[in-house]
């Protein structure tokens, strides 16, 4: 699935393209991708509107286009949007027709790709409020922020990462490589972390990220930026895919593979410390009385 880096990636590219051309005409292919809206209210409420910016959220692109209204789409698993002809491409749910003659199509070999139309201000934050949490690139988070974020959670740190509605954006890939970066064991309670856990753990997010981005994503699978072209962070991966391999921090140790939250995860036994869970404190416990001992 598509990440931040890889969106991003994609937004990048598909700024400078899109930014001050009309959308003409829109057509989608696959009822699927629009639900529960109907196919038809989406074509028109996109049709022949000027493209302002193009932003993300998340996971989630963001075209956002005159009269205040905002075409957001999650790539999802297999999700595509490119730049260019129809030539050979197989898997087109949707395709933007641009006033220069030019088409962008979003291709999608799974079905689960999302494509939804919102008003800018109120209807738009309130969709992203109930799903998404922090942006992990923007300063919005810090060591304090996040132990607040994982306070009293029983859920192992790669749960964790992987829940949008905490820190957006993160998925399977970055997580393993965030938590190899941060020197933590992926079944570390979340709840476990100390202030000193959580400014590895920040520092080892942002630093996975942006080398994703540096490498202009990860194609594993299905996924190609808008230009159509491979990412090559698999490439550099430090932890992930990486089972059997001896750890590049040459500690003796051997990557593991593990299944967390049905997720695939990839750590080294060795140098990757597994917090224990904090036991709470007793708060308002009354002291036994003292037997009298006398008589």
């Amino acid at each position: 699935m598509p990440e931040l880096p890889e969106v991003e990636t994609v937004r990048r590219q598909l700024e400078p393209e899109l930014v001050g051309r009309r959308i003409e005409r829109v057509t989608v292919l696959d009822e699927r991708l629009t639900r529960p809206e109907a196919p038809r209210s989406v074509e028109k409420a996109v049709s022949g509107r000027k493209v302002e910016a193009v932003g993300r959220r998340g996971k989630y692109l963001l075209i956002e286009l005159e009269g205040e209204r905002t075409l957001a789409i999650h790539l999802r698993m297999t999700g595509n949007l490119l730049i260019g002809e129809n030539g050979g491409l197989k898997h087109v749910r949707a395709r933007f027709a641009l006033d220069d003659g030019r088409q962008m199509l979003f291709t999608d070999i799974r079905r689960f790709g999302q494509a939804i139309v919102l008003d800018r201000g109120d209807q738009l934050e309130d969709y992203f409020a109930a799903r998404l949490g922090l942006e992990p690139l923007s300063g919005e988070l810090t060591p304090e922020r996040l132990l607040e974020l994982a306070k009293d959670r029983k859920a192992p740190l790669k749960s964790f990462l992987l829940t949008q509605d905490r820190v957006a954006g993160i998925g399977n890939i970055y997580a393993d490589e965030a938590l190899w970066r941060a020197r933590l064991h992926p079944l570390s309670p979340a709840g476990s972390m100390k202030l000193e856990h959580a400014e590895r753990l920040v520092e080892g997010i942002v630093g996975a990220l942006e080398a994703g981005l540096d490498h202009g994503g990860a194609s594993i699978d299905d996924y190609l930026d808008a230009r159509g072209e491979r990412g090559s962070m698999q490439d550099e991966f430090l932890v992930h895919t990486r089972e059997g391999e001896a750890c590049l921090r040459d500690d003796g140790g051997e990557i593991q593979r593990i299944v967390v939250g049905g997720r695939s995860t990839y750590f080294c036994p060795v140098c990757q410390e597994r917090l224990r869970r904090r036991p709470r404190r007793r708060t308002g416990a009354r002291a036994r009385p003292k037997r009298d001992r006398a008589g």
